[in-house]
């Protein structure tokens, strides 16, 4: 669906994969590199999409409160304030990791939520996913 857009579908898949909307940017990263869009734009344009996504869920996290996660989601404070010290001991650097399949949205839900400076934040989720992207458009290159 999103291929036939060339470059602005590959830019909205990726922004949409990279919040809590289960999709793969990989696929569409990959199929118009084979159609032979420009390897070096697509991954340029599907890591900041990409990047914004990871930013909307960091500002998702940035508007929860403590109470929310008990009373909702029936968290347990000491859960929550273990994880809050994971984070806060690696602080925005953490973001590299923001990309992983199933942790990666709860990392940068939990950098906007502990407050972690936005900046850096997605400067550390930009840099993680431009690393993943030009592994996955350097390996389509091989073939």
């Amino acid at each position: 669906m999103f291929v036939n857009l060339g470059y602005w579908g590959l830019f909205i898949a990726s922004f949409l994969s990279s919040t809590i909307i289960p999709m793969s940017s990989e696929v569409a990263l990959v199929t118009l590199i084979a159609l032979g869009l420009n390897p070096v734009w697509c991954v340029l344009i599907a890591t900041l999409g990409n990047s914004l996504g990871g930013m909307t869920s960091y500002g998702l996290g940035y508007l929860g409160k403590w109470e929310w996660l008990e009373k909702y989601f029936r968290t347990p404070k000491e859960k929550v304030e273990k994880f809050q010290s994971k984070i806060k001991r690696w602080g925005p650097i953490i973001g590299l990791f923001a990309w992983l399949p199933f942790v990666g949205d709860l990392l940068a839900i939990g950098l906007g939520f502990m407050r972690m400076n936005p900046w850096l934040s997605c400067l550390y989720m930009a840099i993680g996913r431009l690393i993943r992207f030009s592994i996955v458009g350097g390996i389509m290159q091989l073939f």
